[in-house]
């Protein structure tokens, strides 16, 4: 199969709007095609210490994902412990994280090659890196167009709305969207949909319902596979 070469990276209009099952949704579609796959979840707040170090379940995910033989390390160069806000945590730990550095780390991982690599960042589209950089920084230096995870619940609209708006502002191109049911007894959620449908200059990628009854992450990533559409990110 010749090449394709693809990288996103995956932001949410807020934390918890479902990022990584929906890149990893991404990933094993993409397994299932035959295509080589790599993931980078530059910055992750709220690790366990392990034998090995610190380790998060997202970034873990989308590892297991990953065809490409990489260490965790490659998959999440930066990891706190605490379950906060990267920027406070970093500062708790005494450190300070710098775009540039983050760029380096994920570009070494896009730079192997994979028919998909995906980025997944932090929280929101605005999450501080230090006191002038944002998470949004990162993207506009890998310079890659964007996947927006839209937790569907109410207030989204506006959320994704605000989202595109930064995203189209800051000079990259939005390359769809996915619809993600974090609320199961959202009220008007096709009402919500067609808004947003509307309003956003890129197409639905999928339209993913509630999930969390699901026994297991992987089930749930398996779940998660048959409604999205990855052929649209493959052109």
């Amino acid at each position: 199969m010749k090449s394709i070469k693809k990288r996103y990276f995956i932001a949410g209009t807020d934390t918890d709007v479902g990022k990584t099952m929906i890149a990893c949704a991404l990933l094993a579609q993409a397994r299932s095609q035959g295509l080589t796959t790599a993931a980078v979840k530059p910055v992750a707040a709220g690790c366990i210490e392990t034998k090995d170090g610190l380790r998060n379940d997202d970034a873990q995910q989308l590892l297991a994902q990953c065809t490409l033989p990489l260490y965790y390390e490659q998959v999440n160069p930066v990891a706190f412990i605490d379950p906060i806000a990267p920027h406070i945590a970093a500062q708790k730990e005494g450190q300070r994280m710098q775009v540039d550095r983050l760029v380096g780390y994920t570009s070494g991982v896009i730079m192997q090659g994979a028919d998909l690599t995906l980025v997944e960042g932090a929280g929101g589209w605005r999450v501080p890196v230090n006191e002038r950089e944002t998470l949004a920084d990162l993207a506009i230096g890998l310079s890659i167009p964007v996947v927006l995870v839209v937790g569907m619940r109410l207030g989204c609209i506006n959320h994704a709305l605000l989202t595109v708006e930064a995203i189209t502002r800051d000079g990259l191109t939005l390359a769809g969207w996915v619809a993600n049911c974090v609320d199961p007894e959202m009220i008007e959620l096709d009402a919500n949909i067609a808004t947003l449908k509307d309003r956003i200059p890129a197409p639905m990628l999928g339209l993913v319902p509630n999930l969390v009854s699901v026994d297991s992450p992987l089930a749930r990533i398996e779940a998660c596979q048959t409604y999205l559409k990855l052929n649209l990110l493959l052109k």
